[in-house]
């Protein structure tokens, strides 16, 4: 019974002591709730109008025919596109972009109308600004609706002309009749396709940022992460990471809770999925982030490493989610690769339940797996503060044996470090022999 009493004693030491140092440290404090509360309303600001209409485009016909008029009409008539200029050759065009006139250029080539009598291939060519993605999504998404249209006319046209009905036509034509509908995100706006995805991984990379600058500061002050406190009483290092991880997981509870609920109720982002379920789903990823971070923070020895980290690793995070492409798609190292973040599952089952509605029972794999990864992170960041603990032991053991020898002999090296670096380096003398 003393020792389940010593082991919470310890566990509840540690968790204040965590706590105190994290609202100690002004840079901490600025990535956790600065950046925390900072980014997400950063993001949504600079994608808040997700949904793009009427881009400006300019045509350049060189065919000059009915199929040609028919088709720029149809291009304008859609609501991702505009045409504002009609221009005599692609100079013309290409000097409207360089002034940032239009966003696009539709190449319409003189033989179009010929190709598409002579029943050959009736080729045309779209150009786009690529200063935003959404420029090329809007001129891609109209030309391709517009074509296909193009194409169903084309053939029920040419079976007309053979003698068919308009009915029968059809039927040859578009034998199977579909409908395209996107119930998640009708509008195509990219910020519901965007955020979605980026929230969770904030919560992900701010944490750790936060955990490892908090690192590479007990590294430089040669006080360590795993060194156990004196006043224990209990074994084992089960207790401290527990306790630092406590210490993260409620810290960041109220973060994350703002990041899932409140900004998107901020921006009118759509909310489908139960409060609780997503309240759950916080729990488990929180876990797995705070071991995670535990782990990779424990090889962090300097305090500036994390803002290197910092432009190499949230990309990477990001698009192994896989929001922009399949993890299907994946490369299978890529795909085996992007299991080592918590990100990766968060996001999915964010998503699945945000914005496609779902309850728990759709998001059961992703919640396996970051229990998986929270069992597999708690050992390890175990084993690395059991490793580090005995370390620091032995390297201050050694330390302090070549001091006393050095005493012995009339010389000191704290005395001698004093003279040469001053104060400051005397007390770091002093720090790696505690």
């Amino acid at each position: 019974m003393s020792y389940v009493k010593n082991w919470f004693k310890d566990f509840w030491n540690t968790f204040v002591r965590e706590f105190i140092d994290i609202f100690s440290d002004g840079g901490v404090l600025i990535i956790f709730f600065v950046a925390g509360f900072g980014y997400p309303l950063l993001y949504n600001l600079v994608y808040k109008n997700g949904v793009l209409n009427d881009t400006p485009i300019a045509i350049v016909d060189n065919a000059d025919c009915a199929l040609s008029h028919r088709f720029i009409r149809e291009l304008d008539a859609t609501r991702e596109v505009s045409v504002q200029a009609n221009c005599i050759n692609m100079e013309e065009a290409k000097k409207l972009m360089q002034e940032r006139k239009v966003k696009g250029i539709v190449y319409i080539p003189s033989d179009f109308d010929d190709n598409a009598a002579r029943l050959e291939t009736a080729r045309l060519s779209v150009y786009t600004d690529m200063g935003s993605f959404i420029y090329y999504k809007n001129l891609l998404t109209a030309a391709n609706s517009v074509m296909l249209a193009e194409m169903n006319r084309i053939g029920v046209e040419r079976y007309c002309a053979q003698g068919l009905t308009i009915q029968q036509a059809r039927q040859l034509v578009q034998p199977v009749k579909y409908e395209s509908n996107n119930p998640y995100n009708q509008t195509n706006s990219y910020s519901i396709f965007l955020i979605s995805a980026i929230l969770l991984v904030i919560v992900q990379q701010t944490m750790f940022y936060g955990m490892s600058l908090l690192t590479g500061t007990r590294r430089e002050q040669f006080k360590g992460v795993g060194l156990l406190n004196k006043d224990m009483s209990g074994y084992g290092v089960g207790r401290v990471v527990l306790g630092r991880a406590a210490a993260y997981w409620f810290v960041y509870l109220g973060i994350a809770m703002y990041i899932a609920f409140i900004v998107p109720a901020i921006f009118d982002i759509p909310q489908r999925g139960s409060f609780w379920d997503i309240l759950v789903l916080l729990a488990f990823y929180l876990t797995a982030t705070v071991t995670f971070c535990l782990t990779w923070s424990s090889l962090i020895t300097k305090r500036e490493t994390v803002f290197v980290l910092l432009l190499f690793i949230s990309p990477i995070a990001l698009f192994l989610t896989g929001f922009s492409w399949p993890t299907s798609a994946f490369p299978k190292f890529w795909k085996l690769f992007s299991y080592a973040f918590p990100s990766t599952f968060g996001v999915q089952a964010y998503i699945n339940l945000n914005t496609a509605g779902g309850d728990l029972s759709t998001v059961t794999f992703q919640i396996v797996a970051l229990t998986i990864q929270s069992i597999c992170y708690y050992f390890l960041a175990c084993i690395a503060m059991y490793i580090e603990n005995i370390y620091m032991l032995k390297k201050a053991s050694f330390l302090r044996k070549r001091e006393a020898l050095a005493r012995k002999i009339g010389f000191s090296i704290e005395q001698n470090r004093r003279i040469i670096g001053g104060e400051d380096a005397a007390k770091e003398y002093i720090d790696q022999l505690k």
